[in-house]
């Protein structure tokens, strides 16, 4: 009995000294103790340079602070947009923190961790602007970019659209008077105001909603699964509210976060 005690322990101890071996295997890393991240870099106020030239955005703030709770290198790699997936697919980088919308056709392609971040269109307006919702839009010239999404969505509320190129030029006219209001996303409309400091708002409701997804090359259930968990625990903390808050000016967090397909 004695010397069954001794295997029995010896087990044990054996077991617990290969843990943390096993969790770094079952992350399915590409390289041990990094987490290869793919950004643009160029997608404020996702992606961005800081005044220092470091990377910066909210992003970028959320997946560093993933990679530190599971205890690894936030290591970027800076690519374009056009070849984010097929990057994926080629085991360039372990996942793509870039701004993607969650969509039924992308979910085909690739696997989401849970939705980190809700936006979708809304309505801006001057400070005294007596628009209050979308509903207030019929009538009104409203600012979109050309051939969008909200160039749709303010023609079928019955207002009269102004196209533009760039968002920043909607939003200059909207402060010129120029225009009634401006349909746009509201992550970008609110980095815009509190950056610029423009004496503009956002009506309380949205014309469209969307969640963006961090996303992995299929067959990584173990790091997507520690993704979700590190996000999670930083939802409930209040640390992805003090990360992302201060670029915004709010909390973008999705109160029903789309859930990873197994």
């Amino acid at each position: 009995m004695k010397f069954k005690s001794i295997i029995l322990a010896l087990a044990a101890v054996a077991s617990v000294a290969m843990t943390p071996m096993a969790k770094a295997a079952d992350l399915e890393l590409l390289q041990p103790g990094k987490l290869l991240v793919a950004t643009e870099g160029t997608y404020p106020p996702f992606s961005m340079r800081a005044p220092d030239g470091t990377l910066d955005g909210l992003e970028i703030r959320v997946v560093k602070e993933i990679a530190k709770r599971l205890n690894l290198e936030y290591t970027p790699v800076i690519i374009k947009w056009d070849a984010l997936l097929v990057g994926l697919q080629a085991d360039q980088y372990d996942m793509s923190s870039d701004a993607m919308d969650i969509t039924e056709a992308r979910q085909k392609q690739v696997t989401f961790a849970d939705g980190w971040l809700e936006s979708g269109g809304r309505v801006l307006t001057g400070e005294s602007s007596p628009i209050k919702s979308a509903a207030d839009l019929k009538g009104k010239t409203v600012g979109a970019l050309v051939s969008s999404t909200w160039t749709k969505i303010a023609e079928e509320k019955g207002a009269t659209v102004k196209g533009y190129k760039a968002e920043s030029d909607a939003m200059q006219d909207l402060v010129n008077g120029n225009v009634d209001a401006v349909i746009t996303d509201s992550i970008a409309a609110a980095y815009a105001i509190k950056t610029g400091g423009l004496p503009l708002k956002m009506t309380d409701d949205y014309v469209s909603h969307v969640q963006k997804g961090f996303a992995f090359k299929m067959g990584k259930p173990y790091l997507v699964e520690a993704v979700n968990k590190a996000l999670a625990e930083m939802v409930a903390d209040g640390t992805y509210a003090k990360l992302t808050t201060d670029l915004v000016g709010f909390d973008p967090t999705p109160k029903d976060p789309i859930k990873t397909i197994k």
